[in-house]
């Protein structure tokens, strides 16, 4: 068998009522996207609210195709929401900055972690290898606003100490699209 080769695999289930088969697409390469399917990542990041049969039709897919080429990729955590995207500027929060935290390590980075995500100024938290144990990104409405937010990162059980650097502008947005092209042009043989 190749990589990148998909599979149809057939389940039965035996209930005292029916019989249920389920079909599921799947591939023996979990990694791989292939033309269409960065065409179609492309397409939703572009126009978000398109809908099923419009992305069929600019893709020149069936709309069952598309439909399950975007399940597949939900289900394999590709697409990972449909939400908005919102600008913290936007909203006010003007000033973000990127704040190392080295913590108590007998009590572990989850409950850091979880008492981080009640402050609704950190919008991530990684742990990272490194000087720091955790590396947050936080946005605050000014500079001495964001002495509030540090001040409540602090103090959140099992912070030891913290470093902050204001970013003064964004060069590059986050994205993943460039990743999606490489990906599909990585693996571009893949059948549908």
């Amino acid at each position: 068998m190749q990589l990148g080769v998909d599979l149809l695999v057939s389940l039965t289930i035996s209930t005292k009522q029916d019989v249920v088969f389920l079909y599921s697409m799947t591939t023996n390469s979990p990694g791989a996207i292939d033309r269409l399917d960065a065409a179609l990542i492309e397409l939703l990041a572009v126009e978000p609210r398109v809908g099923v049969l419009e992305a069929s039709r600019r893709l020149g897919a069936a709309r069952g195709t598309v439909q399950a080429r975007l399940d597949r990729l939900g289900d394999r955590g590709v697409i990972t929401g449909y939400g908005p995207d919102v600008d913290p500027a936007a909203l006010g929060y003007e000033v973000t900055a990127f704040i190392t935290l080295e913590i108590r390590q007998a009590g572990g980075h989850d409950p850091v972690a979880e008492r981080l995500a009640a402050i609704p100024e950190v919008l991530e938290v990684h742990t990272i290898t490194g000087a720091g144990d955790m590396l947050c990104r936080v946005v605050a409405r000014t500079n001495a606003d964001l002495q509030r937010v540090l001040d409540a990162i602090v103090s959140a059980e099992g912070v030891v100490r913290s470093s902050t650097v204001i970013s003064l502008a964004t060069q590059v947005r986050y994205r993943a699209l460039p990743l999606v092209r490489v990906a599909a042009t990585s693996n571009p043989a893949r059948p549908r």
